[in-house]
């Protein structure tokens, strides 16, 4: 063929791996993209017919129709009857040419704007990047637990769905949805509550609930209390907003709440926030006096409750502690939580419990944020739900980070009886291990990283009284986690040598 491209090039460029999970038209496809974006096929050059283009890259015939198929759906080509197939320029080239600007530097996103804005430290990222191999976390789930599978069959199910393009279509559902349904069924079933659609508002995430509550619940100055030490993504919603955050002790049965009716007076405090199963991160447990003495003190004194139920999916040893929710007579209480955590990332959803006045304006707030929401998300969970295959994953699961959190156990008797303390949690995926001598954290996080050990800053926690660490597991099998304590431990052998070294360098 006399305007066909050099068919050593295609042979030379479209290749591709049979073993690959991508098809091979897609995969040869793509090369042949590349070619005409290289300018190496030009445009409007004729391809070599199929049957050609077959023997060349040795594949059925099927399949090279299949790959002319697929440029022409994307408009890189155009298929003509009985005159074979055409690269097309409209797609070489994203801008035409004439129209571009000389000056070649206004391609280029400049560095800076032109104008000013006010920036917030409140939201810094709390993001570090690692080449390690191994790593800490604050008790975030293994993923690799979860069934690939059976999610796919579930995902393409719930796709499959008649009634799903008919949501799609609709703005604002009107009626109570089936998710909204199964929701409430599942927290009254797992909770012990009785929560009806127009009490229950579900988002992508805990803190998604939390920075809507926060939107409507705190101005600037409110006063926000929270734990001595507390969870560091809630601190950074509440002052984003403007309020002032003031930290109470935090003791063996959790939030002192005395300190609390000794330190302020009635109607100077706006809100609380407390963990509902355990402390974070020091997984310390709400007594149950405390608790009806903070529901009290919530109505004498006009605060709302924050109380975020973060790790309820995770219980261990004996039943969940019931929410306060579940005794709030006054509409003092804000229940904050998730569902799915034995599921992918993408497949978790946030939920917010309140009276309904509140829940109205809340609505109003993620209607501007996330309009429709995540459908195919929730006709799964939907489903789930009904099944009861969030039950059966969300139970193997636990016996499996039960075995973890044991193993863990066995390991730190070992390593670190003589140098640490700690607490063996009855749920959560965090065991907070405090050492005995003050040494520099940051300093133990850079002798880990020479270990090919990674310790994230968010879970050192260091003051005057505190030296610890909030060790997540719930992502390490036994195997790494055989791995893992011996290098901590070589570490901090690691600091506790230099700082012999200064002592006696300053005698």
């Amino acid at each position: 063929m006399i305007d066909s491209p050099d068919l050593a090039i295609i042979k030379k460029h479209v290749v591709f791996k049979a073993s690959s999970s991508k098809p091979i038209y897609i995969q040869a496809a793509q090369r042949f993209i590349a070619l005409f974006q290289s300018n190496s096929i030009a445009s409007n050059t004729k391809l070599p017919g199929t049957r050609i283009v077959a023997k060349l890259l040795q594949i059925h015939r099927n399949t090279a129709v299949a790959i002319y198929d697929e440029l022409a759906s994307q408009g890189w080509v155009v298929i003509k009857p009985n005159k074979g197939t055409f690269v097309l320029a409209s797609n070489l080239n994203y801008l035409n040419k004439k129209t571009l600007p000389t000056n070649n530097k206004t391609h280029q996103i400049v560095n800076t704007t032109g104008f000013a804005f006010q920036k917030s430290f409140h939201l810094a990222s709390t993001i570090q990047k690692t080449k390690e191999t191994h790593a800490i976390n604050d008790g975030k789930p293994d993923l690799r637990l979860h069934p690939v599978n059976q999610f796919t069959r579930w995902y393409s199910t719930a796709m499959q769905r008649k009634t799903l393009i008919q949501k799609w279509n609709s703005i604002q559902e009107s009626t109570v949805s089936m998710f909204q349904t199964q929701l409430c069924e599942y927290l009254n079933r797992t909770r012990g509550l009785l929560v009806h659609p127009k009490n229950l508002m579900s988002t992508r995430s805990t803190e998604m609930s939390l920075y809507i509550v926060s939107q409507l619940l705190l101005q600037k100055n409110d006063i926000v209390l929270v734990g001595e030490l507390s969870k560091y993504t809630s601190n950074m919603i509440f002052q984003q907003v403007g309020a002032t955050i003031i930290t109470i002790p935090v003791d063996h049965e959790g939030l002192n709440v005395n300190y609390i009716r000794e330190n302020f007076k009635k109607n100077t405090i706006r809100s609380v926030y407390v963990c509902s199963q355990r402390d974070y991160p020091t997984t310390v447990s709400l007594s149950k006096t405390r608790r009806e003495e903070l529901l009290k003190l919530a109505k004498e004194y006009g605060f709302a409750i924050l109380e975020d139920d973060f790790d309820y999916d995770f219980q261990f040893e004996d039943t969940p502690i019931s929410p306060m929710v579940h005794s709030d007579n006054n509409g003092m209480v804000i229940y904050l939580g998730n569902l799915g955590q034995s599921l992918f990332p993408s497949f978790q959803t946030g939920f917010v419990i309140a009276p309904e006045n509140l829940i109205q304006e809340a609505r109003n707030y993620l209607y501007l944020l996330d309009e429709q929401g995540d459908l195919i998300q929730q006709q799964m969970l939907s489903e789930l739900i009904h099944e009861g295959e969030i039950y059966r994953l969300m139970k193997k699961n636990i016996v499996i980070y039960k075995e973890r959190r044991d193993y863990l156990n066995t390991l730190l008797k070992h390593y670190f009886s003589e140098i640490a303390a700690w607490e063996i949690p009855k749920g959560g995926l965090a065991i907070w291990l405090s050492f005995s001598k003050h040494i520099s954290l940051i300093q133990l996080t850079q002798e880990a990283e020479k270990n090919n050990l990674f310790i994230p800053k968010t879970i050192l926690y260091q003051n005057k009284k505190t030296c610890a660490i909030r060790f997540g597991f719930g992502h390490l099998t036994q195997e790494e986690l055989f791995i893992i304590i011996p290098k901590l431990k070589k570490a901090y052998d690691t600091v506790i040598t230099y700082n012999l070294k200064e002592i006696k360098v300053k005698n």
